[in-house]
């Protein structure tokens, strides 16, 4: 009998220091004495995944939510949505620009107008479309970004490129009389009278191949259904000052604006415009081109 607890009292020692052991999932020991059958001790894991059949693996967080320090989920607000920059409507220096870059990557085909018209708005659906983006036709923040990264900085006459600009101040000489007061830097023509500004316009010059002259000149010859007789092209509404070079209205220049030139005349792409200036041009009235 006393073998018999001794040998129970080994086994129980054995246990309990395979217990303290810990790091298997069970552990055999074999009593003390000889012909003692081993014993298995079956320890339980401290890795969770020996964990039990009722345990459960954590739930996937989705992206707008995340664990809270105390164990709850905290939400998050979506990302805003892109924010509108310009819409159908707006005019101004801004939309002139949009329109210059669309024209850059072949969207819109006309110059700016600085007005945000239905062409400008199916172009930047357009435009938005082929980049995988909502077709709403509005200009926003997101849509503004794409385009800025394929574009360059438009210069002045892309933005200008079918008139529209300011024009510059007047020279000191169109200050007095009845003149036609010609500005190549800002590529308008003003008619004065006594100093008053009756009205402006886009013009445009020749190239450097044949360039309109500068100084001041006389309106000297009217000529209303004229046809060049250098280059067989229409001249309407024709006010010569210097030589063969006069103010006249050009189709060339309405269609193609200053993606083009003349051959030394100053044009003119309103003929409404000009057609009211011809009728208030005398013989003889001032010219000034200058810069």
């Amino acid at each position: 009998m006393r073998r018999k607890g001794v040998r129970r009292q080994g086994i129980t020692a054995l246990a309990a220091l395979a217990v303290l052991a810990g790091g298997a999932a069970g552990c055999t020991v074999r009593p003390a004495g000889e012909g003692g059958s081993p014993v298995r001790i079956e320890v339980p894991s401290r890795t969770p995944s020996a964990a039990g059949p009722a345990s459960k693996s954590p739930e996937p967080e989705s992206e707008s939510e995340s664990r809270a320090p105390g164990g709850g989920r905290t939400s998050y607000p979506a990302a805003p949505p892109a924010r509108v920059l310009w819409s159908p409507g707006d005019s101004g220096r801004d939309i002139r620009e949009l329109q210059a870059r669309l024209r850059q990557v072949a969207w819109i085909f006309q110059g700016p107008t600085g007005t945000y018209d239905e062409p400008t708005a199916e172009a930047v659906r357009g435009f938005q479309g082929k980049r995988g983006l909502p077709r709403t036709g509005v200009t926003d923040s997101v849509t503004w970004r794409r385009l800025l990264d394929m574009t360059h900085e438009p210069g002045r006459w892309e933005l200008y490129l079918m008139g529209g600009q300011p024009a510059d101040a007047p020279d000191p000489r169109c200050r007095t009389g009845r003149v036609l007061c010609i500005s190549k830097s800002s590529r308008t023509l003003r008619w004065m009278i006594d100093g008053r500004t009756v009205s402006t316009m886009a013009v445009r010059f020749g190239s450097e191949y044949t360039p309109t002259r500068e100084g001041v000149f006389r309106v000297y010859w009217k000529s209303r259904h004229h046809v060049s007789t250098l280059y067989d092209s229409p001249m309407p509404y024709a006010m010569f000052f210097s030589g063969g070079q006069a103010v006249h209205f050009s189709a060339d220049f309405a269609a193609r604006g200053y993606g083009g030139a003349s051959h030394g005349c100053v044009n003119v792409r309103d003929e409404a415009a000009i057609a009211r200036l011809y009728g208030q041009v005398r013989s003889g009235d001032k010219v000034v081109v200058h810069w």
